[in-house]
């Protein structure tokens, strides 16, 4: 955006200006990579992405990835995220600048505002504070670590809460794009900004974001002036429950702090469990300490144990499940209905 600014650039300006080898690229302009409507395909989500996340990528060897896959679906018909589309933009503006992008994170954000924590990321280095990822299974296990080359300007950034509070304040005080940039920025158009997304209730903006086992969100309230955000580099709880409560907190809105302790015993619950009540089956299982629920058709979910014995809970979608694994069974609450479901099998 602030290439856009200087006339350099135009959210209107075609892909194919800078990579035509790229499937629909003349029908695919930089708003649309900004907002997710390019079309692009995830390469992330390709089969093939885990075969070279843990090794040096140059730009070429991910542009000719990037060139072999298919559009998803015709270009600005509809919004669906998609990591290749900041990879490319990244591209774009060495391109455009002849620098490199860590080169242009430190000119044009980091010292323009004075950040003291944030930088393009190489390999982790704990000797100069900062932290590997983990995931738990029944203990802690370091997580694989994708090359920072790989994902460029779509996750290659290392940074600490404050200054992610520290950037968004300058963003939305003029310090970095001028105050018109910024309501383009805003503009939600299916679920997606320029780079932004609008949050739940109060007027806010902000993004989340997820490689290897890292997790961050950030949110800013423009009415109240308010940047909160949040990362960890390991374990099970959804970060968008946790920044959700806080949101509740600052405003006085009720909160019930969740209960974080482990459960063990989990193999009472599992099995398949049918209803006379709704013609579906739900099936019970487990992931170290996480108890997994997925009914026929339907993705698992994962289980929060509630602080009410042998009760379980899916929060975002208002699912209540008590067991009463005595007898086999567990009512499902949601909705305001009421369900009973008997276990068939173990």
């Amino acid at each position: 955006m602030q290439l856009v600014e200087e006339g350099k650039l135009t959210l209107g300006t075609t892909l194919n200006k800078f990579y035509p080898q790229v499937p629909n690229a003349a029908k695919i302009n930089i708003g649309m990579m900004l907002d997710h409507h390019s079309s692009l395909h995830n390469f992330t989500n390709d089969p093939t992405f885990m075969t070279y996340m843990l090794a040096p990528q140059t730009h070429e060897q991910m542009l000719g990835r990037i060139a072999a896959m298919k559009s998803d679906f015709e270009p600005g018909s509809k919004a669906q995220y998609s990591n290749t589309n900041f990879v490319l933009l990244s591209y774009i503006i060495e391109k455009i600048t002849n620098k490199t992008y860590p080169e242009l994170v430190r000119q044009r954000v980091v010292n323009k505002i004075g950040l003291k924590d944030t930088y393009y990321g190489v390999k982790t280095n704990t000797a100069n504070n900062e932290a590997l990822s983990y995931t738990y299974e029944g203990k802690w296990k370091k997580f694989m670590e994708t090359d920072m080359s790989i994902p460029t300007g779509a996750g290659s950034i290392v940074s600490t809460p404050a200054d992610l509070d520290k950037f968004i304040e300058a963003l939305f005080a003029g310090k970095l794009v001028k105050s018109t940039t910024l309501e383009l920025m805003k503009t939600i158009k299916e679920g997606y900004g320029l780079a932004m997304l609008p949050l739940k209730g109060k007027n806010s903006y902000g993004h989340g974001g997820a490689i290897d086992a890292y997790r961050s969100e950030l949110a800013y309230f423009p009415e109240q002036k308010l940047a909160i955000s949040y990362i960890s580099n390991g374990g099970g709880y959804d970060p968008s429950k946790i920044m959700q409560g806080v949101f509740s907190i600052c405003f006085n809105e009720a909160y019930n702090i969740p209960n974080f302790a482990e459960v063990k015993g989990l193999d009472k619950y599992i099995g398949v469990y049918a209803s006379k009540q709704i013609p579906i089956k739900i099936t019970i299982t487990k992931d170290a300490g996480t108890l997994l629920a997925q009914a026929t058709g339907q993705s698992a979910l994962s289980l929060d144990a509630s602080k009410t014995a042998d009760t379980f809970e899916f929060e975002s979608a208002g699912i209540i499940m008590e067991f009463r694994p005595d007898k086999g069974e567990f009512t499902l609450k949601q909705g305001g209905g009421e369900y009973v479901f008997v276990r068939e099998e173990k």
